[in-house]
């Protein structure tokens, strides 16, 4: 039976092309320091030359469009066919750093760094089915938690942006000229959304970034100076630095890495799937995780990094209500384009980080109240799930309020705990187990993704609480949901 317009989700929906072209340039401006970023820092730790860390950045961004094509497109069962974006993880920077300063820096190091990546990333693509067994432990009361934590974790980043950098690195972190343009970005939003037209108010934070960027202008916020500067066009050769330098340890290494990335990819497609209305089964994220570890694997081989699913898009996608994963395949299809030709991704950096933060706020904190409202369908009649969330965001926001706290502590914790997402995820799930699932009996159909997907409520939500207190839906145990 064919497929009506009509019948067709809003994920599957594909808009006139200059919508499309529009939204997917919003998606980009949006998480383009964030992909930029990561190789900056390594190519300067690792003290290369400015060409190479040119053909880092490139790199970072065609890969970022590679996986964010692979991601929304899907190729057999590789991608979750949601809009997700792609882009470089700042999950793995100091073990890939690590590894790259233990090999002795330079070029020696990024071979050391992308045999590792390569290695762990198709382990961990083989292991994406194993890793999916256990999503039944991520019920509402969980990932409504770790949603939370991704947009809180994510909302320093924003105010590090709105100062103007990194306090005590950058000169003018503070002053006020960066927190003036900052909050007019975030004015021009708001007007935005509350008296333009529709159309306008779903490209609001494009539009922000555009009319925050020509009001950063007269206060000397933006450098012209960087297109020149950047080269016209650059194809990311494989193995561009040498072949890759296989090492157990790195990779052993590595390998946590991506289980943390794995756990941090899982609850954005999670969320993303509620976010769309079209709820994540144990497959989709299986086939989302297959493209995250499978892009990491190919981004070793074309001179990228660690690539993970961006949470400021989750978060973009939710306040903008398009929902269409082929407006967030245009995304990659420009990210290509824009790691292709540098000089085109200069343009794009034009954007000044003052302007970025006062976007960044609007993106990261709809993250957080995604995850509130999920919390909000959770059942707070007992102590269980009260305990459960106090803790794990407790857990999640040492490493965000204090991040030297686990400085002490062994390199294999530190790359776990390091994580506020990941010390949130563990800790809720570990406290879920404890609270709500060890010496209980589960219904039959109590289960919160499988590999079928959702099974179909005779009753509402509602009625089977109230019929049934101490039923799944009750206790906050049914299918693992998102904002």
């Amino acid at each position: 039976m064919t497929q009506t317009a009509q019948d067709r989700h809003p994920v599957d929906a594909v808009l006139p092309a200059p919508q499309m072209l529009l939204y997917g340039l919003q998606h980009v401006l949006s998480m383009y320091a964030g992909v930029v970023a990561v190789p900056l820092i390594i190519g300067t730790a690792l003290k290369l030359s400015p060409t190479d860390i040119t053909f880092l950045v490139s790199a970072g961004l065609f890969m970022s469009g590679v996986a964010t094509l692979l991601q929304t497109l899907g190729v057999w069962k590789i991608g979750a066919r949601q809009p997700i974006v792609q882009g470089t993880s700042f999950a793995a920077v100091s073990t890939m750093l690590a590894v790259g300063l233990a090999a002795g820096g330079g070029r020696d190091g990024l071979r050391a760094i992308f045999g590792a990546l390569l290695l762990a990333g198709a382990i961990a693509f083989l292991i994406a089915p194993v890793f999916t067994q256990l999503l039944h432990f991520f019920p509402e009361v969980v990932t409504g938690v770790v949603i939370t934590v991704i947009g809180i974790s994510l909302l320093p980043v924003a105010i590090r942006w709105a100062g103007g950098g990194t306090p005590g690195v950058t000169p003018t972190f503070g002053a006020p000229t960066n927190l003036l343009v900052a909050f007019l970005t975030v004015v021009i939003i708001v007007l935005i959304y509350r008296f333009a037209p529709p159309f306008f108010s779903r490209v609001a934070i494009l539009l922000g970034l555009v009319l925050g960027t020509v009001v950063a202008i007269p206060f000397g916020l933006t450098s012209f100076s960087r297109i020149g500067d950047a080269g016209i066009f650059q194809v990311p050769t494989p193995f561009h630095f040498g072949t890759p330098v296989f090492a157990v340890g790195a990779t052993i290494s590595m390998l946590v890495v991506m289980l943390v990335i794995m756990t941090e990819t899982t609850a954005d497609i999670l969320a993303i799937g509620e976010v769309v209305g079209k709820p994540a089964d144990r497959q989709t994220v299986t086939n989302g995780l297959r493209a995250d570890m499978g892009a990491t694997a190919l981004a070793s081989v074309f001179n990228g990094f660690s690539l993970s699913a961006f949470a400021q898009n989750v978060g973009l996608v939710a306040i903008t209500g398009i929902k269409s994963r082929f407006v967030v395949a245009v995304s990659g299809a420009i990210l290509v384009v824009l790691g292709l030709f540098p000089v085109l991704g200069a343009l794009v950096a034009l954007v000044p980080l003052p302007v970025l933060g006062g976007a960044g706020l609007a993106l990261f904190g709809t993250v957080a109240a995604s995850g509130i409202r999920t919390l909000s369908r959770v059942d707070f009649s007992g102590n269980a799930n009260i305990v459960i969330v106090a803790f794990s965001l407790a857990m999640g926001l040492i490493p965000i309020a204090v991040p030297t706290f686990y400085d002490a502590f062994p390199s294999w914790f530190t790359v776990i705990f390091d994580s506020g997402i990941t010390a949130a995820a563990l800790t809720a799930v570990l406290l879920n187990v404890v609270f709500n699932i060890l010496g209980r009996e589960p219904a039959p159909s109590e289960g919160p993704i499988s590999a079928e997907g959702p099974a179909p409520a005779a009753i509402s939500r509602e009625d089977e609480a109230r019929l049934d207190p101490s039923g799944p839906v009750a206790r906050g145990e049914q299918r693992a949901a998102n904002p």
